[in-house]
Parts: C-alpha cells; structure tokens; sequence
C-alpha cells in the first residue's frame, strides 16, 4: 500500500506521514528532506541556488547530509523552495523518490508532489492544509523551541513566498490531487489531525474505523 501525503510546509503532514508509517508498519520518507538537503549542498559549495547548474550539481548529495540538524532551519527551508523549480533537480530526485514509493509492501511518502507525480498509482492521497497564520505559529513555536532567532513576521514572510514558489512553478506545482482527500488542520490538534488521517485511509482501505 502506497500512500501518499502532500502539503505545504507546517501544515501536519509530516506528522501525519509519520503515524500512518506507524500505525500500518510502514517505511517513510520526507521527501522535502531530499530538497533541503540539494539546498544546503549549494550552499556548503558557495553556489546560487537560483542556478539551474549549481543546483543539479548539488542533488548529488551525500547520505550523509540527511542527518545535519542544519536540514530544519528556516533558510535551509527556503533553499530548499528555491532549487525545487529546477526541472533537472526534480528529475534528479524523482528515480531515488519512486523507488522509495514502489519497494515491496508499499511506503508513506510526504511532500508536495506525491499523489501527482512520484506516486500517482498511491492507494490513498491526503492533502494536509491549514491556515499561513496557523502554519507560521507552529513554525515559530518549533523554532523558538529549539533556541533558533527567528519572529513570527520573518516566518509567515518565508511561508507566504514558498507557498507562492511552490504553487507557480512549472513542474510539478503545489496542488490538491484529483483523488486527494483532505484534512485542514488549521484548528485541529495532533492527536485529532491524525486520527482523521487514520479514519480516512482505514475508510479507502476497507479496514475498520479508527480507533
């Protein structure tokens, strides 16, 4: 079983993503790590990210990358943004992300392209949305929480401009699937974000309600 978890950026997906992988026995991947971690290459080698060649050079990334803590600040998120308008970058990206989806038992991918792109055969789509102001609050407290200098206006700033990046770039653009059920979080709370998902993948599936 493939499912697939788009969303912008705080708006739960991730979290939501990492329930289902544990509730079903599930691999995940954030595939928004995939980009962080192309972005802040381009930035340890001094490239623009705004370079189609710069940042190509930079999705050969080493594994290692993933696990800098560096990945999850704000700047690293809109770097990230930035090098994803490049179609070499997505194509780059896409056999390692595809593979993922299509191991054997299935997987729990999130992102903003999943349910269009990477895995258009997933049993079941979630969109995850919620307000800028709701998704900024979220982001600040996560932030202030882990002693990183940020206000609130700089984070709803950042959103704001990647959600406009992500939604008008040309190749596979922020976008609800045909298929995709969602869930606004803008007034839920964790446990009750993700028991919907679980409510609604268990209603696709033809397995019992949740809980």
């Amino acid at each position: 079983m493939i499912i697939a978890v788009d969303g912008p950026t705080a708006s739960g997906k991730g979290t939501i993503a990492k329930a289902l992988a544990r509730y079903f026995g599930l691999p995940h991947l954030d595939t928004g790590l995939l980009y962080r971690a192309v972005g802040r290459q381009v930035e340890l080698a001094g490239g623009d990210p705004d370079a189609p060649s710069d940042a190509l050079a930079a999705a050969d990334f080493d594994d290692s990358l993933l696990d800098e803590p560096e990945l999850r600040s704000e700047a690293v998120g809109g770097l990230a943004s930035r090098v994803s308008i490049h179609p070499a970058v997505r194509e780059a990206l896409f056999a390692r992300q595809r593979a993922f989806a299509t191991q054997a038992g299935g997987a729990v991918l999130d992102g903003r392209d999943i349910g269009t792109v990477i895995a258009p055969d997933a049993q079941v789509k979630l969109y995850v949305t919620a307000s800028v102001e709701a998704r900024a609050q979220r982001r600040y407290a996560e932030m202030r929480d882990s002693g990183r200098a940020v206000t609130l206006e700089e984070i709803l700033d950042n959103l704001e401009r990647r959600d406009a990046r992500d939604s008008a770039r040309k190749d596979a653009p922020l976008t609800i699937a045909p298929e995709a059920l969602v869930i606004d979080t803008t007034s839920l709370g964790k446990d009750d974000a993700i028991a919907a998902a679980l409510d609604m993948v268990n209603t696709v599936t033809g397995q019992q309600p949740y809980p």
